[in-house]
């Protein structure tokens, strides 16, 4: 099984010695995705729902630019830094994927990087 390192145009830079994904058979790894601007000028501000929203769209673009969507994924994991915004987060993560929902972990953390409050990790499974 071939095991590929993908930069992805158009996603924000990573912050740290990682790739955006990674490819292993019909199998994607993606980085955890933050509220981090795609210019590399940190971290997006804003509320915490506005946070949530930028940082799926960021795995999007990774996704997308991996020729996969959200209907590849079949695990997500989230990191909240307060898990009372489980709730709202819920609000904005249900407009992303249709009721064929993948499986999903959520855990509270003490602290994320660069302080933002959400990281959001996948695995999908590509068609190709």
């Amino acid at each position: 099984m071939l095991k590929q390192g993908l930069i992805i145009k158009g996603a924000p830079p990573a912050v740290g010695p990682y790739c955006h994904a990674v490819k292993a058979g019909q199998f994607l790894f993606i980085s955890g995705q933050g509220p981090f601007n795609r210019d590399g000028s940190g971290v997006v501000q804003g509320t915490f729902s506005e946070q949530v929203e930028y940082a799926m769209e960021n795995l999007r673009i990774i996704l997308n630019g991996c020729g996969c969507d959200f209907s590849d994924v079949v695990k997500i994991t989230v990191f909240l830094t307060d898990m009372s915004l489980f709730s709202e987060f819920n609000q904005i993560y249900s407009k992303y994927f249709n009721k064929d929902y993948p499986s999903r972990s959520c855990v509270q953390v003490s602290q994320l990087p660069a302080g933002i409050p959400v990281e959001i990790e996948a695995i999908a499974m590509c068609k190709d």
